[in-house]
């Protein structure tokens, strides 16, 4: 069972310290030679995003990516009131807001201009999209209506000077194998387009071999990473099944993967999903982002 909103809370107590002072709206997120470590903040839904900010600090976290998505902490039909506010309140305390999550996959969702409008005037530099689906269209016919989605998001992402980071979903999903994608996007300005990439989902979908190329092929166009391991199981029915645990624990080469990064001089957001399930959530949070800021520091020299 997960941790209730008051244990939360409490957990974070003895870690706080004095907030710093206050940033202004719009500054962006601070210029940094090594990438800034967040949580994806669906992991603490129970708090609300006025009190997110102390406890994202408390647990050793640079920033906050902010989920901007129905159920998320900033529903985004409230965001003429919310989105502004949410921000002010994590950065209030020293953190940075580098990326929010979004549903988005087309401009036919009428709150994206509006989100995309306000993130960009308050200096989030980059928004994540949702995830397209193949389905049971043709693959090439369903490529061209991803495209014509991902062009729309684009100009508006121009409009509104933010990155669009589309990430690598394992499964049936656009951009799980990247080369689709790649496909898509190379055309594009990379200032305005470029990958969310997970390493678990890459190693997922395509293997040892199958998610080095992956990251070659995305490389330069890295703008946001999330980091998930896994491990392999059998399900009820005995077949082989992903199954989440913390980093480090699993079949992912993180060493490898941040000495990447850092020959690419990525510094962009690194995102803690925390998609399994910890008895002590908060514990699991610290241990992920240690591992992490100790990756780092390995790949980027300290």
């Amino acid at each position: 069972m997960g941790l209730t909103r008051r244990q939360l809370l409490a957990g974070l107590a003895a870690g706080a310290t004095a907030a710093p002072a206050q940033f202004r709206p719009g500054n962006g997120p601070k210029i940094r030679t090594v990438p800034a470590i967040c949580l994806y903040s669906q992991v603490l839904i129970k708090i609300g995003y006025d009190e997110l900010g102390p406890v994202l600090r408390s647990l050793g976290l640079d920033g906050c990516d902010l989920s901007v998505q129905p159920g998320g902490h900033v529903v985004p039909a409230q965001a003429p009131v919310d989105m502004m506010r949410s921000v002010e309140a994590i950065t209030g305390v020293g953190l940075d807001v580098p990326i929010i999550t979004t549903a988005y996959t087309s401009l036919a969702d009428p709150t994206a201009r509006n989100v995309l409008a306000i993130c960009g005037e308050m200096g989030v530099p980059l928004f994540r999209t949702g995830v397209w689906k193949y389905g049971a269209a043709e693959p090439e016919a369903r490529l061209a209506e991803v495209q014509r989605d991902i062009m729309g998001l684009a100009s508006l992402s121009r409009a509104v000077n933010m990155g669009m980071t589309i990430p690598n979903v394992a499964g049936e999903n656009v951009g799980a194998a990247t080369w689709d994608l790649n496909a898509i996007i190379r055309g594009i300005d990379p200032r305005a387009v470029g990958y969310s990439f997970d390493p678990g989902y890459a190693l997922e979908e395509g293997g040892v071999g199958g998610a080095s190329v992956a990251l070659r092929l995305a490389g330069p166009k890295v703008k946001a990473v999330t980091v998930r391991d896994f491990t392999w199981a059998r399900d009820g029915a005995g077949a082989w099944k992903p199954q989440p645990c913390p980093l480090g624990e699993g079949m992912v080469d993180w060493p490898r993967f941040f000495q990447t990064l850092a020959r690419l001089k990525f510094v962009g957001p690194v995102t803690l999903p925390l998609d399994y399930h910890p008895q002590d959530e908060l514990g699991a949070i610290r241990r992920d982002a240690a591992f992490v800021r100790k990756q780092i520091g390995a790949a980027y020299g300290g």
